[in-house]
């Protein structure tokens, strides 16, 4: 997985992360819906490929049972769920998928980047919190980077040709999500950096 991923995540968003908790657990609940929903809406565009439809029929069971998780997590520290404004990471990523016959290849790139990214900011956060909290963080490291593998497989199943120059164009524009600047603090924003009034 860190060979995979182009950076680590900044030291700047832990920091911001450990002082935004309920943020980071609400975005995080959203990114575990939005998972589920990403799966799902390939299960009904692409009928005709049984191992897409399997994986990501597990995918989508898993990340409901997550949501649920961390909704109940919420509940029990008394935040309340409410909906919030999405980071930029996935649309960024997302607005470089090309149309027709290779659309699928570069969706699936991305969900492995998501999915590994995720399981890195699991695996920075745990170091920093309550023990409750970093013991559930531990217990997802090993489906998120499932996950990621995942998506990675069905992207070289399902390719005509190598995806490596794919992967390396979607690291290059992951890593400027990630490293860059940005206005609101979420799970997969970059740091926030307050600036001067």
């Amino acid at each position: 997985m860190f060979e995979f991923l182009p950076c680590r995540t900044p030291a700047l968003w832990i920091e911001q992360a450990v002082q935004n908790l309920d943020i980071l657990l609400i975005d995080h609940a959203q990114c575990e819906k939005k998972a589920a929903s990403t799966a799902m809406n390939l299960m009904y565009r692409y009928v005709d490929r049984p191992d897409l439809l399997k994986k990501m029929s597990q995918l989508a069971r898993e990340e409901l049972l997550h949501f649920e998780q961390v909704v109940g997590i919420l509940e029990e520290r008394g935040i309340k769920y409410e909906h919030i404004s999405a980071a930029r990471y996935a649309s960024g990523l997302r607005e470089h998928v090309r149309k027709g016959k290779d659309e699928l290849i570069d969706i699936l790139i991305i969900g492995a980047f998501i999915e590994a990214r995720s399981c890195e900011r699991f695996m920075a956060l745990i170091p920093h919190l309550d023990d409750a909290l970093a013991k559930y963080y531990r217990s997802l490291v090993r489906s998120e980077g499932r996950h990621y593998q995942d998506y990675l497989m069905l992207a070289k199943m399902y390719a005509e040709e190598s995806i490596d120059d794919r992967i390396a164009f979607f690291a290059q524009v992951e890593k400027e999500l990630i490293e860059s600047d940005d206005d609101t603090f979420r799970f997969h924003s970059g740091p926030v950096v307050k600036q001067a009034a």
